[in-house]
């Protein structure tokens, strides 16, 4: 594991040092450590199995190191995950999936919110539709629909062009363009050069 970084900006929203994770005798990640300013872009890469989605989850709150600290200095409702899965209940509309987690986050104004970003992403015409029934690339834009709506402080994003057609990665582009500098990122991905341009530090697992 080594990182490079850029400190561009003052304060950090996560601090790790010696982290560490197992689950039972597998040893998923070993002395990690990092600091993502406020505004600051974390690319993480490494091979699968190196624990880049485990690291996020970490972040995330949604597992416990085993050892070292893991400072996120954010209430968990200003933080913005991405997962492999969408997230999304598929029997639900694409506005009743938004709704529900607008209203879970008691978004401000929630509905001109969710319609700004599904009209953002392409999929409002398809609002009244089951998230079942969207292809892959619909169900990622709707996952980055839900992961944005609350204007997070903070994103945690795992592999978040996957399963995106050419059109949606370069909407993904405009969003990270937009909140550059001042929304904190981790993103995690296998092709690094597509968000080089925003990196200011980059960590890479073994």
């Amino acid at each position: 594991m080594w990182l490079e970084s850029v400190p561009d900006y003052s304060g950090a929203v996560i601090r790790a040092r010696r982290l560490e994770k197992r689950y039972g005798d597998k040893r998923v990640l070993r002395g990690v450590g990092f600091e993502l300013p406020r505004g600051g872009f974390l690319v993480v890469t490494g091979p699968n199995g190196s624990g880049k989605t485990t690291l996020l989850r970490l972040c995330a709150g949604l597992a416990v190191p085993t050892a070292g600290e893991l400072d996120v200095r954010l209430d968990r409702g200003r933080v913005g995950y991405l997962a492999h899965e969408p997230l999304v209940y598929r029997e639900l509309t694409a506005l009743e999936n938004l709704d529900l987690y607008g209203r879970l986050y008691r978004v401000p104004e929630r509905r001109e919110r969710i319609g700004m970003l599904l009209e953002r992403f392409g999929l409002w015409d398809a609002r009244h539709e089951q998230a079942g029934s969207y292809s892959r690339g619909m169900l990622q834009r709707l996952a980055l629909c839900r992961a944005l709506l609350h204007d997070p402080d903070l994103l945690l994003l795992d592999e978040p062009y996957s399963g995106l057609d050419d059109d949606g990665a370069v909407l993904l582009d405009r969003e990270l363009q937009e909140g550059h500098g001042r929304i904190a990122v981790a993103l995690a991905t296998h092709d690094p050069a597509r968000v080089e341009r925003f990196a200011s530090a980059r960590l890479a697992l073994a």
